[in-house]
């Protein structure tokens, strides 16, 4: 992590969250921390109030706090509608980003008729095939690959071992985080039970691309397919968490947030905005709606409306999952009255037929 920059004064700090401060605006700070480990000198947040006994406690010089949040002696407050982000803002403040010299290093592999513009960073061991084209201030790191006629945007960061395989094409401002891969070959085949030597799994020729649009973000080892023909799509400004699965032909909307060891199986959709939570399963050729929300560890079989939240396997509105949760812990005593009441039941029927 780079080291912090220089201290900054509390009222420029609330200026630049846009926040309503409620303490000495000359106060020199330097750093951020967590609400526990913060010293004075620091500025941390409080928006969960699961947190408020580290709230109370905390030697921080300055607390970013929601709307509502209430006083505390000895602390500055800084109050914002969003202190999650407003502390994500502070974080970017504090430790801006740095982009290494602009160049090609000697011992980069750069085909003649790759086109790298001048601004742009390729570091040692870093390949950009022939037909490529690498954008402005866009940073390949070691080992990252570019593949022939692929194309990378502007300020991109392809971190050492992001791959983007020929022909795909992705957008500005975004990030590749190690060994992730764009374009991998679909998980395609057609069973030949009648091949020349003996049945066999034909693989079928996965001709289409990859195409990332901008502002998008991709976790390490996360894969994308390339579609079997036409399009894989990442929507604008979408979020992909390390270990995601995304298979061909998928077309994932805008402002989407996938976490980890999530999949989406080949053809389906997400819409605009969704939430797959972390090991989230999603089947083929459905479409998950807008704004939906999807538990984690879900298995999604079905379509799911725009803005429902669902969760389970299979995945079902989340309302009735609670309630389905809740009952399963009752199920062994449930299924003891079952069968003392159908000895009961027995019973009387003896008696009555006797």
């Amino acid at each position: 992590m780079p080291s912090a920059s220089n201290a900054h004064r509390l009222g420029d700090i609330a200026t630049h969250v846009r926040g309503e401060l409620l303490g000495d605006p000359g106060l020199l700070v330097h750093g951020l921390n967590g609400l526990e480990e913060a010293a004075p000198g620091e500025v941390s947040f409080y928006g969960n109030p699961r947190y408020r006994k580290q709230f109370e406690a905390t030697r921080a010089s300055a607390v970013l706090v929601g709307r509502d949040a209430p006083a505390r002696d000895g602390v500055a407050l800084v109050r914002v509608p969003n202190p999650h982000l407003a502390y994500a803002k502070l974080l970017a403040l504090f430790h801006p980003a740095t982009r290494p010299p602009a160049g090609i290093h000697p011992a980069a592999h750069v085909h003649p008729e790759a086109t790298v513009h001048p601004e742009a960073t390729v570091k040692a061991g870093a390949v950009v095939e022939k037909g490529a084209h690498v954008g402005a201030r866009t940073v390949l790191h070691p080992g990252a690959y570019v593949g022939e006629s692929a194309r990378v945007g502007d300020d991109c960061v392809l971190y050492p071992h992001a791959t983007v395989r020929e022909a795909c094409v992705v957008g500005s401002r975004v990030i590749l985080h190690a060994s992730s891969v764009v374009g991998a070959d679909g998980f395609g085949f057609a069973f030949d039970a009648e091949g020349d030597d003996g049945p066999r799994h034909f693989k079928i020729p996965q001709v289409g691309i990859v195409r990332i649009e901008d502002d998008v973000e991709v976790g390490a080892c996360t894969c994308i397919d390339r579609a079997t023909v036409g399009e894989t799509v990442v929507g604008q400004g979408t979020k992909l968490d390390n270990l995601v699965q995304i298979a061909h032909n998928v077309r994932v909307g805008p402002l989407a947030l996938i976490c980890a060891q999530a999949g989406v199986s080949g053809s389906a959709e997400v819409g605009t905005g969704v939430v797959l939570a972390g090991q989230v399963g999603v089947v083929g050729h459905i479409r998950v709606g807008d704004l939906a929300k999807v538990g984690a560890q879900s298995g999604v079989a079905h379509d799911v409306p725009d803005g429902q939240v669902v969760s389970g396997s299979p995945a079902i509105p989340h309302k009735e999952w609670l309630r389905a949760s809740a009952a399963s812990g009752q199920l062994a005593d449930l299924l003891k009255e079952v069968r003392a009441l159908r000895k009961r039941v027995e019973l009387l029927e003896k008696e009555k037929g006797g």
